[in-house]
């Protein structure tokens, strides 16, 4: 089986992988940095200002971004939220007079030279057409996670965000809030330390969908709410008809046109841990190997899929099995009243944690090693337990006697939104910087593909490449086809 080189250090060295970025070379862009002092003030463009776009906007707002635009396609959110932020700046003694779009690509177009950074928080969807435009345009970028909805713009997100503007690289971050967590660097820590040995097998479920999927679409349309833009909603996805309470607000995430389903919304913070501290980088291949039924538009109410890496760096070959599904009977409605118990991994694999717990956790994420196991319980992998072969139970990472003197290798982080300002000043890297951020990414939206080309086609996998050598009914699932106006 092929090597891969995956390495993990300090962030003046964060991350080193495969070469086809090496040679990317700085190309001309639209608007250019502008330069920054210590003390100035960064113009924010914030896009996408509901749900977790609210939080992202008020954290730009929190350390000192000079807010220069909202930008959302719902009126009454995007109000809101200007109301909201008004009243806080008023009682703050703040100067705070944004410019306000329903279209994010205007604010390009009328604030370009103005703007240096920009935060994205629009449904999967977008994610890749707002990013994609921004970092062409030299801007900083804060993209909630998944970082991307397709492998395509996973890999040119990265590929735009290692091109130098004014000597400097962008700042970019994702929104894995977990990757600033203490508990977090310490797991990648007590495993490249060799606490439990070389890491053999990892397993991770969730208990998402908490959202609608496993459906199929509803006939026919409702009329579009006038605080809402839905051409402007549907971007660069296919045209379809409104239907209220469907597709528009949390619903999207079900959704092969829109979302990235539990794996997208989920994995970027379980799977983040494990895939640096084994460095696991592309996988050779990937199945669905089971899967509730399918439909044709909408992500199966449960499922599980197999990723195989390659040895790298002196690790043996390992295997990953992502399992997703909720445990709790009320999502049956979501399936037409049709419960169905979400696929687990094996009762002898998970069976100290069950004995010890009296239960399987509704997610978790366990690495299996050569020497013991390690499991974190909470999906940011802020705090893990350990046991190794000969002992019953696990003990907490920080009071485990073989995970004390562990030294620590990794800088600690003042704050996930704190790093992406800190790169923007100063150039030190966040720790969910583009270059991580993006093949951590690419590596998981390999599952959506596995779901969407079916149950028990083995996907023999090129990553540099990103195709499968032996089924050619993946490639449509790399690139999106863009509707006609939303070309990037």
């Amino acid at each position: 089986m092929p090597k891969q080189t995956l390495q993990y250090g300090n962030r003046r060295n964060f991350l080193k992988s495969t070469s086809f970025l090496a040679g990317a070379a700085a190309v001309s862009a639209p608007y250019f940095l502008r330069a920054q002092g210590a003390n100035e003030r960064i113009n924010v463009a914030c896009i996408g200002v509901g749900g977790k776009g609210s939080s992202d906007t008020d954290s730009a707002f929190r350390l000192g971004g000079n807010i220069v635009a909202l930008c959302d396609v719902d009126s009454n959110t995007l109000n809101g939220k200007n109301a909201a932020l008004q009243a806080r700046a008023k009682k703050e003694n703040r100067t705070f007079a944004p410019k306000l779009f329903s279209d994010w690509r205007k604010v390009f177009e009328q604030l370009g030279n103005t703007i240096d950074a920009v935060t994205i928080s629009t449904p999967d969807h977008l994610h890749g057409s707002v990013g994609i435009t921004a970092l062409k345009a030299g801007k900083h970028v804060y993209c909630q996670k998944p970082l991307t909805q397709t492998l395509w713009e996973a890999r040119e997100m990265r590929r735009l965000s290692q091109i130098k503007h004014n000597g400097r690289l962008l700042a970019t971050q994702m929104g894995n809030q977990g990757s600033a967590g203490d508990g977090l660097r310490r797991a990648i820590e007590v495993i490249q330390a060799g606490v439990i040995g070389a890491p053999q097998e990892l397993h991770v479920w969730s208990n998402r969908p908490v959202w609608p999927q496993g459906l199929e679409r509803p006939m026919g349309s409702d009329p579009v709410p006038s605080n809402l833009d839905w051409d402007l909603w549907l971007g660069p996805a296919k045209e379809r008809p409104f239907k209220k309470d469907v597709y528009h607000g949390f619903n999207w995430r079900g959704w092969y046109d829109f979302g990235t389903g539990a794996l997208g919304d989920m994995a970027c913070h379980t799977v983040n841990m494990p895939f640096r501290a084994m460095k696991l980088g592309y996988p050779t291949a990937i199945e669905l190997e089971v899967a509730s039924r399918i439909y044709p538009e909408t992500f199966p109410l449960t499922s599980r899929i197999r990723f195989e890496f390659p040895e790298r760096e002196g690790l043996p070959p390992c295997k990953f099995w992502w399992y997703d599904g909720n445990p709790n009977p009320k999502h049956g409605i979501f399936s037409s009243g049709n419960f169905v118990n979400p696929l687990r991994p094996p009762a002898e694999t998970t069976q100290e944690i069950v004995a010890q717990r009296g239960e399987l956790p509704a997610s978790g994420c366990l690495v299996i090693g050569e020497k013991g196991k390690l499991f974190a319980a909470d999906d940011y992998g802020s705090r893990f337990q350990v046991v190794l072969k000969g002992e019953s139970e696990f003990v907490s990472g920080d009071k485990h006697p073989s995970c004390v003197g562990v030294p620590e290798t990794l800088p600690r982080s003042p704050g996930h939104e704190e790093e992406w300002f800190e790169m923007m000043k100063s150039g030190r890297p966040s720790f969910s910087n583009f270059d991580i951020a993006a093949y951590l990414t690419e590596t998981i939206l390999l599952g959506c593909v596995a779901l969407r080309v079916g149950v028990g086609h083995k996907l023999d996998w090129d990553g540099p490449n990103m195709r499968a050598t032996n089924e050619p009914a993946a490639e449509q699932f790399v690139r999106r086809k863009t509707r006609t106006g939303w070309e990037i």
